[in-house]
């Protein structure tokens, strides 16, 4: 696996590249889908590939290792053979989701033990069989194991858990070097940047985690609680610290407008469940801003879902369609709300990688947020 800027743009620090995997090439800015059981929730693999324009798309570890759980996974040969996704996976280590169990786990320096949401069942997942776990989903990219720091943590619980955070890398990065892929194709890992909201701590992190980075590096513990203001700082403190030939992923990020502000702070690779969420309860992205589709302003809007947008539902569904789907409970308006979504979602980054190999990102961008944040 390598990563490759190919151009930077002169008004910010976004920048363009190519993340070359087993599974193809993905070119950057890019958003990937969330498919945290194996599937993004209610989208045709066709429809992510032909639609959507999805590059890449996520698995999640501890919902693949309660469920359908590694025999099958291994037998399958890997998640892409049990998915019939032919394109590259990056794989969340869980971490962020064993340690939201607040009342059923126990973390302690030899890993996090916790109970299943499904049945119960106790279980523990440690540095060293989270490299195993992740080797037999067989993603392109792993995540390290670490422990996802509350956004509103004060400095003594931050440091803390970031000490915890570098033992468990330490322990990752020797087990992955040890093991070896299962299914015929490169995998690498990420190691993931915490500290919380505490400049030092994070540069500190930085500087541990790239001693264990090959191609590519995470930030993690952002949008957890903090205040928006306190995220982009953040991220401007990394950016000098972190070379600028490593791919750098903002975990879990999140609106429109943050990820076209990450960008201009040199940011690559993002995800976050909005889309698909959003769109099932009715919220959908546009490029004039966001619309909630049960209003009763769009029951006689026959005009396009979003007239400036390019995906299928957006040429064929009206507003006064789609809000009639959500107000009758078809799970059509679902469906179609996290197509459009999601293919917002690509759109908008592949925007703006068009407007970083133009040269006139920062502009764009600084235009664009005022429309994304409009409510309509």
């Amino acid at each position: 696996m390598r990563f490759e800027v190919t151009t930077r743009d002169s008004g910010s620090a976004a920048r363009a590249g190519v993340l070359t995997t087993g599974h193809g090439r993905v070119e950057t800015p890019i958003f990937m889908p969330v498919g945290t059981v194996g599937s993004v929730k209610g989208v045709y693999h066709r429809d992510l590939r032909e639609d959507i324009k999805a590059q890449i798309i996520l698995g999640n570890t501890y919902h693949l290792y309660l469920r359908p759980g590694l025999d099958i996974l291994r037998r399958a040969g890997g998640l892409h053979g049990f998915s019939s996704w032919d394109r590259p996976i990056l794989t969340d280590s869980g971490g962020f989701q064993v340690f939201s169990l607040t009342q059923i786990r126990k973390i302690t320096p030899e890993g996090c033990t916790f109970q299943s949401h499904i049945d119960g069942s106790r279980h523990t997942f440690t540095p060293e069989n989270n490299v195993d776990t992740q080797r037999i989903i067989g993603a392109d990219i792993m995540m390290a194991l670490d422990e996802c720091c509350p956004g509103d943590a004060d400095y003594k619980y931050a440091e803390k858990s970031l000490r915890l955070t570098q033992g468990w890398l330490e322990r990752y990065a020797r087990r992955f070097a040890e093991t070896e892929p299962l299914y015929g194709y490169d995998q690498e890992f990420f190691p993931i940047i915490q500290g919380c909201i505490y400049p030092d701590l994070r540069r500190e992190a930085a500087e541990h985690a790239l001693r264990y980075s090959r191609s590519g590096i995470a930030i993690g513990g952002l949008a957890v609680g903090e205040p928006t203001e306190k995220m982009y700082e953040m991220l401007e403190v990394l950016d000098p610290v972190i070379p600028q030939e490593k791919a750098r992923y903002l975990m879990g990020v999140g609106t429109p407008s943050n990820i076209l502000e990450a960008i201009s702070r040199g940011v690559d690779m993002f995800d976050c469940v909005m889309p698909t969420r959003n769109g099932r309860n009715g919220m959908l992205f546009t490029w004039n801003g966001t619309m909630n589709m049960r209003n009763k302003k769009w029951e006689d809007d026959f005009s396009p879902l979003d007239e400036n947008g390019t995906s299928f539902v957006d040429r064929t569904y009206t507003k006064a369609y789609v809000r009639h789907l959500f107000v009758a409970g078809e799970m059509l308006a679902a469906e179609i709300a996290s197509e459009h979504n999601l293919a917002f979602y690509l759109e908008l980054v592949t925007r703006a990688r068009e407007h970083i190999l133009a040269g006139d990102f920062a502009a764009w961008k600084a235009e664009t947020v005022k429309k994304l944040d409009t409510r309509l």
